[in-house]
């Protein structure tokens, strides 16, 4: 069977033979392609040193005296030029398509470069001491402290921290509230007695006056009402009117109930220590102590709180809250002069400034951030270098040399000028030894 004749890839071609463009897949990156033509000027460079020792090693060939010193660098020079070329191109494919040993270095054992680079990056860069000190250069605190400090930086963090804040909200859909509030949430109060929590809340709060508040509001609304309303109020207390009674004499007395009635709701309005709101307290602090002692009243507590939560209108009202809560945060999130918003600006404006002026917030920050990567490298160190041997072992051993070589290739071809070069002075220093020496 006849064998294919060899063909050498790319412009590593040798003088004399058709240079062809640089193999593999067209790459779309413009770093790429300005990586490809940086690789292509500097084999043009190489070859066209090797083409003019050539030419001048046939030009002054069987010349003596000083012709004869540069007719030995020129054969010197063609001689280190294709011995490096060699070198070069057997890291990634066969020189020439020969299958010579020990060449397409890269395609070959690309599975056991990945694992010692793999390896090299663990046991020279994810070392404890090696990440303590980067982290501690790199003065990450004060940096973001500097950094932060611009008003156009904050209004940024803010922006983006609104967007993906709306984009997080938008996610939780209503079913996703109702499964936690019918999975998670009403099985867990469920199971928790409400007497205790109830008992001691409300003792708290009785103590603290925290529910006068909400006695005077009570009032004032109470009183709002029967002020805007005195039909209601008449016709309210004409439907219980004994039926012998005469209309004039219910309308005098509906309407002196009506004026005491606004006239005692005053009196409780104006006095902190009317016997009313005296009597209110003395029944809520009886109320707190039975639910925290009393069996009786904590059995009618725990009815009534299942009663409330297996009723619909619980899972209605949780979601319909979730929405009203949803709606508020993405609109003040996205109002520029939004609450929510105007108060993220201001604290990242505080904390830009604690982090500038307070060195020992600095350090401790940093330290914490150190802490933090050298547990992330301890823990996941093996899984993150193991990355470089995955990601090289899934790529074809062909695809894997002309990555490198686009990479690294052009630097390559010094090794090429160089061994041009100094194969031609080696050359004519060993002429010059020839000649000196008898």
């Amino acid at each position: 069977m006849t064998s294919p004749t060899p063909t050498l890839d790319g412009p590593d071609a040798l003088p004399g033979r058709s240079a062809d463009p640089l193999p593999g897949p067209a790459l779309d990156s413009s770093a790429d392609a300005e990586r490809r033509r940086g690789l292509r000027r500097m084999r043009t460079l190489a070859v066209s040193l090797l083409v003019f020792a050539a030419v001048v090693y046939v030009a002054t060939r069987g010349m003596g005296g000083f012709w004869g010193f540069v007719n030995a660098g020129a054969e010197a020079s063609m001689v280190g030029a294709i011995a490096d070329w060699f070198a070069v191109t057997a890291l990634f494919r066969h020189p020439l398509g020969l299958p010579v040993p020990h060449t397409a270095l890269i395609p070959r054992r690309k599975d056991e470069l990945g694992r010692g680079l793999e390896e090299f990056v663990g046991e020279n860069f994810l070392q404890e001491g090696i990440i303590r000190d980067r982290v501690a250069a790199a003065t990450i605190s004060l940096r973001v402290g500097q950094w932060l400090a611009a008003p156009e930086h904050r209004e940024r963090v803010v922006a983006e921290v609104a967007d993906l804040a709306a984009i997080g909200l938008a996610k939780v859909t209503d079913q996703h509230v109702a499964d936690l509030v019918t999975e998670a949430l009403v099985p867990r109060f469920l199971e928790e007695p409400i007497s205790p929590l109830l008992g001691g809340l409300l003792q708290e709060a009785v103590a603290d006056r925290l529910h006068h508040g909400l006695v005077d509001l009570g009032l004032d609304e109470l009183g709002r009402w029967l002020v805007q309303n005195p039909d209601t109020f008449s016709d309210v207390l004409s439907e219980r009117a004994p039926w012998w009674a005469p209309p004039r004499l219910n309308d005098a007395v509906i309407s002196r109930l009506h004026t005491e009635a606004l006239r005692w709701l005053a009196d409780i309005r104006s006095d902190p220590r009317h016997h009313a709101r005296e009597a209110l307290d003395s029944m809520l602090v009886q109320l707190a102590q039975d639910l925290l002692s009393d069996p009786a009243t904590q059995e009618r507590a725990e009815r009534l709180k299942e009663r409330v939560l297996s009723h619909p209108a619980v899972l209605e009202s949780a979601i319909s809250l979730w929405s009203a809560l949803r709606r508020a945060l993405v609109t003040s999130l996205q109002d520029p002069e939004g609450a929510v918003r105007r108060r993220l600006l201001d604290e990242l404006a505080a904390w830009s400034d604690r982090l500038v002026a307070d060195a020992d917030l600095r350090e401790r920050l940093d330290r914490s951030a150190a802490d933090l990567a050298v547990f992330a490298v301890s823990r996941y160190g093996a899984e993150l270098t193991a990355v470089i041997t995955h990601t090289i072992e899934r790529w074809d051993g062909k695809e894997a040399a002309r990555r490198i070589e686009l990479h690294v290739g052009r630097d390559l071809q010094f090794i090429r000028i160089n061994g041009t070069i100094v194969g031609g002075l080696v050359g004519v220093l060993i002429h010059t030894a020839t000649v000196l020496i008898p």
